[in-house]
Order: C-alpha cells, then structure tokens, then sequence
C-alpha cells in the first residue's frame, strides 16, 4: 500500500537528512504517527472534557482515551479497506489535538472571543499545533514549522479543507473549518488546487471513526452515569435533536425505523444498567457490536478493498449507517450535554474562560507562558497579540484554566 504514495504524499516542509544507521528502520509516515504521540498537545488532552469533564468520573472518557479509540477504528477501517493505516491513525490521534478546556463549551466561548483575530475552530487550532505550536523544527528563516509532517499526514488531519469564509452552512453549532487567515501557506503546501474542498480518504476514514467512536462511546458513558437507560427512550427530543443538529430532513418514521433497527441488534439491553460486572460486559459487546456494524456497512458500501490513498477514492457511507449515527449522538446530547443539573456548569465554564482571556490580554506578555509571551511580543498588531492569547488558553487543560484564572483573578473556579 505504501507504493500508492510518491515523494511529493512523503515530503515534508523542511527537508530532513537521514536518521542514524543503527536506528530502527522506520517510514515516513511511522515517523509521523511517533512526533504526534510523543507531542506535549497529546499529553494534555488526558485532562481535557470529551463530553462530561475527566475529574468527574474514571471511567469516562477524556478526549485522550476518546483519541486513541478513534485512532483504533481508524486504522481497522484503513487497513481493511486497503489503505495506508499509519497515515488514518496518526489524523485520529491528531484530530482532537486543538480542542480548547471544556470541551464543545469551550471551543464556543473562544470562537466568539476570536472575531476580531478572525474566530477559533478546534480543528483549524490542530493544524496551528501541528505545523506551528508544537516545537520541533524550524526552516531557515527561523520560524517554527511545528512537527514537520509529511504532507499526505497534514492533508489527512484536514477534516475541513477550506477557510473560514468558504465554510458551509452547519448545523447545531458554529462554522466549522481547517485552517486561520494566518495559516494559509502551509495549508497552501499541503493542499494541491485540484482537490478543491475535496478531503483525501484518508481524512475520510478519521472523519468517520470519530463519528463512529464519539456516537457509540458517548452513549456507553452516558449509560455508566447513570444519565441514559437504553431500555426507557424519550423519542420525541430525540429526534427534535437529530433534525437540529445532524439530518434536518429526518421524519419521525424515519427515526423510529432507525432506532428500532439499532434495539434489533443482539447486544442490545433487554434490562437497565445495574453496575454489576455482567451488566458492564453486556454494554461493552454492544458498543463492539455497534462499531462493528457501521464500519462493516461502510466498507461493503464502498467497494472495499481497493487503492484508497489520497484523492483515488471516497468512502461511501449508508444513509442507513448515517442515521444510526446521529440517534446514538443525539440520546448523549438530551440526556448528557443538555441534562438541567450541567446547564449552570456549563455557563460557569463560559463565564470563565472569558474572564481568563480578558484578564491575559490586560497583562500581556507577563501572565504568557515563555513561547507564547515570545508570539506575544512578536505579534504586529493588537489582533495578532488577541491570536496569542487564544493560543494559549486553548492549550490550557479544564484544570490549569480553572487554576490560572483564580490565581489571575483572585476568584474562585467551576
């Protein structure tokens, strides 16, 4: 498979010479995968929020574990369609690497904080890290260009291949979009004209093992707190969140066809959650059985196996597998995310991560870690020093944001 890829899919911002004779024998997109495990971005997101915040619980996922099981659907999927798994696995575990403290909350107060230095997207912030923020190499006129990946891995991590002002219309949040104003000519690098707004499959296969993990992981989680019992579904704002957030054409038959389609699998809970060690096994097999029927559809749908490297290929996903996907996403979203006794959490977060931007801005460069006090001083104008301080709250775990903003502000946190 790796003969799909040329040196143009293998080459990287800043040439690198050989590594040393008697080191492991790697390619270059192992290489790849081992810069983005060994980034101190990954390190953090064990304390970041995926849906309910890491200090809550030790059983839920923080975006971390949710990485690494997205990066494990993605390297099945790629490998049995026939692509290059190292390049699906290492997008996975980047995916999720821009995410700022408080998960889906946090990313919505920063992306209204940014308007003035062009708004934050979670994704668009991984390219930053990936080809800027992280520190690993620079070019010859001193700039860092982060982890110096290969271009087919850096296109791959492109979940949304346009700018800002190219995004399209979307549902259940803000525009979403891969890459800031500042960023365009390493996007530019990576990007080939032809491709448009075209993702590469491989991105493709990221895009969808997230979706696969987020929607059957989150309900798994959801279930273990106690917040969802399989066995006792209110339908009705179900389905009113599907329509807003995922398939706005969806019918009620539709929906209900769907759901009992998914009740129909074998593993599906007959009785509710009780914490016992068979009820935890039971839940397991279903969300094995569950990821194991949507990447089964999808590779069947798209022909699998063949040559899926790059732009020779798309996956097809089922209508079917589509909507079972957004049923699961939205019973976490009513019974977890939208749940009354999380919605003065969530304001708190809010009210928080305003006050630590504002407060940042105020003081500048002191209050800045050293990197991001250097970007700060370097900055050209007051919308390149508000960037900075994005940067860096987005950095920050739901812990030290909580603990930077009571030592900045002498007040107390969420």
């Amino acid at each position: 498979m790796d003969s799909l890829y040329d040196d143009a899919d293998r080459e990287r911002i800043v040439a690198e010479l050989p590594k040393r004779v008697d080191a492991p024998e790697r390619t270059p997109f192992e290489r790849d995968r081992a810069r983005v495990v060994h980034a101190a971005s990954s390190r953090r997101l064990a304390a970041k929020t995926q849906v309910v915040g890491p200090q809550s619980d030790d059983f839920v996922r923080n975006r971390l574990t949710h990485s690494l099981e997205v990066a494990q659907v993605a390297r099945d999927l790629s490998r049995a369609l026939g692509s290059q798994p190292d390049i699906a696995e290492t997008a996975a575990l980047a995916h999720d690497l821009g995410h700022p403290p408080f998960g889906h909350n946090g990313e919505a107060v920063l992306a209204t904080l940014a308007e003035p230095c062009g708004g934050f997207e979670g994704n668009a912030q991984t390219l930053r890290l990936l080809t800027r923020l992280e520190a690993k190499t620079f070019d010859a006129a001193g700039e860092s260009v982060g982890l110096n990946l290969t271009r087919a891995t850096l296109d791959a991590c492109t979940k949304y291949p346009w700018r800002r002002s190219e995004a399209p219309s979307t549902l259940g949040g803000s525009a979403k979009f891969g890459v800031y104003e500042d960023d365009l000519p390493v996007f530019t690098w990576l990007r080939s004209p032809e491709t448009g707004h075209r993702k590469c499959v491989e991105a493709q296969i990221m895009d969808l093992a997230d979706d696969v993990a987020y929607s059957v992981h989150d309900v798994e989680d959801g279930v273990v707190a106690g917040r969802v019992d399989l066995t006792r579904l209110d339908a009705e704002p179900v389905w009113e969140i599907v329509r807003e957030w995922y398939l706005p054409g969806a019918s009620d038959d539709e929906l209900s066809a769907t759901l009992s389609g998914l009740r129909a699998v074998g593993s599906w809970p007959e009785a509710s959650y009780d914490g016992s060690r068979r009820s935890l096994a039971a839940l397991k097999n279903l969300t094995s059985d569950l990821i194991g029927r949507f990447c089964g559809d999808v590779q069947a749908a798209s022909g699998a196996p063949g040559a899926f490297a790059r732009y020779r290929a798309d996956l097809v996903v089922p209508e079917q597998t589509l909507r079972e996907i957004a049923v699961l996403k939205a019973i976490a979203v009513h019974y977890v995310m939208r749940s009354d006794d999380r919605r003065l959490l969530l304001e708190r977060q809010r009210e928080l991560l305003a006050e630590l931007v504002a407060v940042l801005v105020d003081r500048g460069a002191d209050a800045l870690d050293r990197l991001f006090a250097d970007d700060w001083r370097a900055a050209p104008d007051d919308a390149g020093r508000l960037r900075v301080v994005i940067d860096q709250v987005a950095s920050l775990t739901d812990v030290t944001a909580v603990a930077w903003h009571a030592r900045l502000t002498g007040e107390s946190g969420v």
